[in-house]
């Protein structure tokens, strides 16, 4: 075993534990950044000023109004940049623009005494357009050629000879919704400026490093005259990645031009029309079978809305592309990807961040293409599975491909999959207008940045006089663990009890150059920075213990706080260690650092080994289905999750039901829906709060919910052989929309490949079912059902090899 992944005695890692910050959370005593502001003397306000049209270049900017209401201090335009005027990576997001490109663009931001001055003042600004057209849905993009971006082609094997080798060839379409990320707390910002002219600004971001740069090169100064600290997060989900930076920048550059603090925080109404979304995707695919039903070639292109600006859209379809095999080996494969450009928020981010995209066409052409090979969908599934010696697409070997098997053959014993197939079937030959299906799905999932470049991490621990121990690492926590796991981390590497370790707020001033809290991979890189770090410090107090014991250092053990020498009953009391360390002045802090080895990756190519390890889960779900109205229930979840030897099980199994929870709103219930006519509010983002956009709730949770993580799976080269576990267990949701599309099949005669839309909504079930009775997959989503978000139906008819051939 490595020494990354091994256990000492009594680890306090593998210990369920609540979140650090569980009690603070439901006694409200937990700080957030807009708290702060009730504890800072002298705050400004800052409103935005938008533009409620899709796409026009701005001819005045009058300002002037906005000075005469009460309470206002500044308008601040592009005028008042001393730096870059702009919040983006890319360089094409005008933090102050010159042209609006979609439906409530911020063009200027009002300072006030209080919010409601600074409200008041934002509407007092004069705004004129000449008004442009706009491209709304993605269809209109794809049209119009309206793309942006890196283009990447990903290869593997002879994809003409694969399909000239097939039995079986379809071909379909299929466009699915994007996803709103509707954390509990929206964007905010509080920055001031200290007497030495240094910048502060608290933020709710996930990348505190990235954060600081942006303020940085707004404001024209260097990194180190700009602190960034999140304190935590109401939760992120890939949000809060790289879309706070503008919004912290403009609340810098208000508090250095009015020398007072300035409050930023957006109402949930701005947050849901100014910041972007989960990627929407249109794929259209060509795939080919042989005589058994192993995948032989696949032909595709995933197309991503990506909004306005790139943001880190390039990035999330390099992820799409390197998760469209799922857990089935493809020997034949051309896949590319592009972005679309419309006049829309600029989608960035989320939870899987593109891996669920990629992973929803495959299994959803699995779904569809089951009845057409006359196999059952799970057997389907089963004989493609990656096997020994099999490689990716893109060329990374699935190390251990026996554990796809494993979680899905633990998922279908828990879950009592066949007998249950056996209850279903009676249950559905005496119900002609209620149906149930069981499904069960797996996944596959790689855990590291695309970019390896971010694929580092550090870490600062401190030791006291008295023994306690502060943790300074560059992970920030949402809601996640995260915080709590490092504290097991640090805790279980010094031997000593969990209550002497403390956990400071994330900021730049204290670990620099840190990557986002992102990929899953927070507590992987951070964990074993702070590892690092507390090694270097034990092996310091090692030598001091041996000193005092009259023994070696290799013969020392630090457990539960006490060093021992082996073989003798000499001990050593922590607390005693460390002020003993103090007088013979040995250094009791270490700067920790960890980088991912093995990892190479060739974006031009598409070729590499992107990832340290994948991920595997497997879930089984029962639906209920209504054949009068296409409403649905969940009767029971099964999953098995391979989280390695899990850091925190309690964490670990919360993210499992949380990330479910959230990949079955994807789709199933949430629909964001944009006014796509030709009237005043053309781009109008209309599912703008909770009263129209549904989200999932106690009502759509399972029934009956059953999460188990997978044991004996300690992963090698990982610290204390856990496994990342954020991001896989979204994917998980797949099961309910396969159990949904099998439920809604069974309302017509076998054998009929079943389009279901995504988001599955009641509507789109209806007309699933609709199609089944009457055996033509064409029927659903476009007949007469309105097209679902942005057209978000399954589109076109799925079509036979012959069919293809004749050009029907």
């Amino acid at each position: 075993m490595s020494h990354l992944s091994e256990r000492p005695e009594n680890p306090v890692v593998g210990v369920s534990m609540p979140h650090e910050s569980a009690f603070q959370h439901v006694t409200g005593t937990a700080l957030y950044t807009d708290d702060l502001v009730h504890r800072t003397k002298d705050v400004l306000h800052a409103y935005p000023v938008q533009v409620m049209k899709a796409h026009g270049r701005i001819t005045a900017l009058r300002t002037e109004p906005a000075l005469a209401v009460p309470g206002v201090v500044r308008v601040l335009t592009g005028a008042d940049v001393p730096g870059v005027n702009d919040a983006g990576m890319k360089h094409d997001e005008p933090l102050f623009p010159d042209e609006v490109m979609f439906y409530g663009h911020a063009v200027a931001w009002v300072l006030a005494e209080t919010l409601e001055g600074a409200r008041l003042g934002a509407a007092a600004v004069e705004v004129e357009i000449d008004e442009r057209p706009s491209l709304i849905s993605l269809r209109d993009a794809i049209a119009a050629d309206s793309f942006h971006g890196a283009r990447p082609v990903m290869v593997t094997g002879d994809v003409d000879a694969g399909f000239a080798d097939s039995a079986h060839v379809f071909t379909g379409e299929f466009q699915f919704s994007d996803q709103e990320h509707f954390y509990l707390e929206t964007h905010a910002a509080l920055a001031h400026v200290d007497e030495a002219d240094q910048v502060f600004v608290q933020s709710s971001t996930q990348h505190p490093s990235e954060t600081q740069e942006i303020v940085a090169h707004v404001l024209g100064l260097r990194s180190h005259e700009v602190t960034v600290q999140c304190l935590r997060m109401g939760g992120g989900f890939g949000g809060k990645e790289m879309q706070p930076h503008g919004f912290a920048a403009v609340a810098a550059l208000g508090a250095k031009l009015t020398g007072r603090p300035v409050r930023l925080r957006l109402n949930r109404t701005q947050d849901l029309t100014m910041s972007g979304k989960r990627h929407g995707f249109h794929a259209a695919w060509k795939i080919g079978f042989d005589a058994d039903g192993r995948i032989q070639a696949l032909d595709a292109t995933l197309t991503a809305d990506g909004g306005w600006s790139l943001d880190l859209s390039e990035p999330v379809v390099a992820r799409a592309l390197c998760h469209i095999d799922n857990t089935y080996w493809i020997p034949h494969a051309r896949v590319t990807g592009r972005i679309a450009r419309t006049n829309k928020v600029s989608n960035t981010a989320f939870r899987g961040f593109g891996g669920p995209q990629g992973m929803l066409v495959i299994e959803d052409i699995m779904g569809r293409c089951a009845p057409l090979l006359g196999l059952d969908p799970a057997e389907l599934r089963e004989r493609n599975f990656y096997r020994r010696g099999q490689s990716t697409p893109y060329g990374q070997p699935v190390v251990h491909p026996e554990r796809i098997s494993a979680v899905w053959d633990q998922v279908k014993a828990d879950a009592r999959v066949s007998e249950r197939e056996r209850e279903i079937a009676a249950f559905n030959a005496e119900h002609p207008h209620t149906k149930r299906a069981l499904a069960v799905t797996g996944l596959k999932f790689g855990i590291s940045f695309n970019l390896t470049a971010f694929n580092q991490a550090g870490a600062l621990v401190l030791i006291y006089k008295d023994g306690s121990v502060l943790i300074n690492h560059g992970g920030t926590e949402m809601g996640q663990g995260l915080h709590t796991k490092m504290l097991q981390v640090a805790a279980t590497s010094l031997g000593i009890p969990l209550h002497k370790v403390r956990l400071a707020p994330t900021r730049t001033d204290k670990v620099p150059n840190t990557s986002a809290t992102a990929a899953s991979a927070g507590a992987d890189l951070n964990g074993a920075a702070v590892k690092n770090a507390c090694e270097q410090l034990r092996q310091r107090l090692l030598q001091v213990a041996a000193t005092q014991l009259g023994t070696s250092a290799s013969d020392i053990r630090i457990v539960e706080g006490v060093a021992r020498a082996l073989g003798s009953d000499a001990e050593l009391a922590w607390d005693d260690l460390v002020r003993t360390a103090y007088f013979q002045r040995v250094q009791l802090s270490a700067a920790g650092f960890y980088r991912t080895e093995g990892l190479h990756w060739d974006a031009k190519t598409f070729r590499g080994s992107p990832f340290k390890y994948f991920a595997h889960g497997a879930a089984a779900a029962e639906v209920e289905v209504d054949g009068f109205t296409g409403a649905y229930r969940i009767r029971r979840v099964d999953i098995v999750q391979d989280v390695g030897d899990s850091l925190s099980p309690m964490i670990d199994i919360g993210q499992v039901e949380g990330g479910f929870v959230q990949g079955a709103g994807w789709l199933t219930l949430e629909d964001l829906r944009w006014d796509s006519g030709d009237g005043p509010h053309r781009g109008r983002l209309l599912t703008q709060a909770a009263s129209t956009y549904k989200l999932p709730s106690f009502s759509e949770m399972p029934e009956e919910f059953n999460v188990t993580l997978l044991e004996n799976a300690t992963e090698e080269g990982a610290v204390y052989g856990s496994k990342a576990v954020g991001e896989p267990p979204l994917m998980l949701a797949f099961c309910v929309r396969e159990a949904l599309r099998q439920a809604a099949a069974a309302f017509g005669p076998g054998g009929v490949g079943v389009e279901l839309a995504s988001p599955a909504t009641p509507e789109a079930v209806y007309w699933a079912i609709q199609a089944a009775r009457h055996g033509d997959p064409s029927r659903n989503g476009h007949a007469g059902d309105g097209p679902t978000g942005d057209e978000q139906a399954a589109d076109g008819r799925l079509r036979t090899d012959a069919e293809a051939l004749s050009g029907a």
